[in-house]
């Protein structure tokens, strides 16, 4: 089965018609989208969008062919005209399955936002999956088989994927196509750096891709350490990475912090933003949960982690530091990046880059500073990843 991508771009396509954002004024040659559409195997056509004949000519496709239109949602873009020879488009109802003379079954899938989700298998048995723009599946359960191409609203929706790789429905094998791009995301680097941390890809307007013959889409890091001043949307930048994982075990090793409501605040803006799926524990004891197997875990963060381990060997204090203080906390960090290098969970930390600021005045405030400084680096050499954020925009350090 063969799917040609006429459009992968958003409803108005990218750049959108008079937009002067950033993103837009970039969307350049290769970087330019048509509305979202997929021509399958010269027969069925998934979304009518405007100039979809002119986007097959380009690609060397006819719509001649085209004996079924699907649509999947609400076309809120440009008024669209059904080219003369196409068959009027329709939408399956939920739950519905379509079998055309082609020897395509079409199902239809229920989605949790408006739109519909369709299930294309082919005459070869092959199996594509094809998602509305900001919709996943609804009611998804573990008899799903596994799709051999998915393609969605990977930078929209990424909590999509959790849920298909859930109940198997994404597997290692299966092709995941970002589609619907809009201004949402720079093209071009950045747009293929946060797909390529969800495992998934882009393709330029036009491409025929075959399903089942899987693409070697980068693999995502199991260790990254996500680095950043105050505010900087290091956090923010972490919590990203792991959105299209099915399950994560956040880990805050900041504790509650009684009677502090500015704490308080940060700690619930952090939940709020956080998927529900996420699982919560609050901790510094990052040595066991990393021997364990199991979900995703994203620390957040070093920096708290390193004051709890300072406390716990009263490295405050200059002639405890100097009377074996800082042996303890350097048996503690070495268990630590030990632990790191041996652990099989996907890990995802969060740390401040203190360095770069003004000296600290005493000297605890100075030996905190240098001792942070040597946890993130014997951190970031056992992560095959370690990025740097600044003023939101994160920039590759290694990998």
């Amino acid at each position: 089965m063969e799917v040609t991508l006429l459009g992968t771009g958003g409803p108005l396509g990218l750049p959108r018609p008079y937009c002067p954002c950033a993103a837009c004024a970039v969307a350049l040659g290769g970087d330019a989208r048509a509305a979202t559409a997929l021509l399958v195997d010269g027969t069925l056509l998934l979304d009518l969008t405007p100039g979809a004949a002119f986007a097959a000519a380009r690609a060397g496709r006819s719509l001649s062919g085209v004996r079924q239109v699907l649509l999947s949602h609400p076309h809120d873009g440009p008024a669209v005209e059904v080219p003369a020879g196409l068959p009027q488009p329709g939408r399956v109802p939920d739950g519905r399955e379509l079998t055309l003379l082609t020897g395509h079954r079409v199902r239809a899938l229920a989605m949790d936002a408006p739109g519909t989700g369709y299930a294309v298998t082919g005459p070869d048995g092959r199996r594509l999956l094809y998602l509305p723009p900001g919709a996943a599946p609804a009611g998804l359960d573990e008899t799903t088989e596994t799709y051999d191409m998915v393609a969605g609203d990977v930078v929209g929706r990424p909590d999509a994927l959790a849920r298909l790789r859930l109940v198997g429905a994404v597997g290692p094998a299966t092709d995941v196509i970002a589609v619907h791009l809009d201004h949402d995301v720079p093209p071009g680097r950045e747009l293929r750096r946060r797909l390529a941390a969800a495992g998934a890809r882009t393709v330029p307007d036009g491409r025929t891709l075959t399903v089942g013959v899987y693409e070697d889409v980068p693999d995502v890091p199991r260790r990254t350490l996500v680095l950043g001043g105050a505010r900087s949307g290091k956090s923010v930048e972490a919590e990203r990475r792991l959105e299209a994982f099915p399950e994560v075990l956040y880990v805050a090793t900041g504790g509650t912090r009684g009677g502090d409501g500015e704490w308080a605040a940060r700690v619930h803006a952090h939940r709020e933003r956080r998927p529900g799926s996420w699982r919560t524990a609050e901790t510094c004891d990052l040595v066991p949960l990393l021997r364990e197997d199991g979900a995703a875990l994203l620390i957040d963060c070093l920096s708290l982690w390193l004051t709890d381990a300072m406390d716990a060997a009263n490295a405050w204090d200059d002639a405890e530091w100097a009377g074996g203080g800082e042996r303890v906390l350097r048996a503690r960090v070495e268990e630590l990046t030990a632990a790191v290098r041996a652990s099989r969970r996907t890990v995802v930390a969060v740390s401040n880059e203190v360095g770069s600021g003004i000296v600290p005045a005493t000297p605890s405030g100075r030996r905190y500073r240098d001792e942070l400084g040597r946890l993130n680096a014997a951190f970031a050499a056992e992560c095959e990843h370690v990025l740097l954020v600044v003023a939101g925009q994160a920039v590759t350090l290694k990998g």
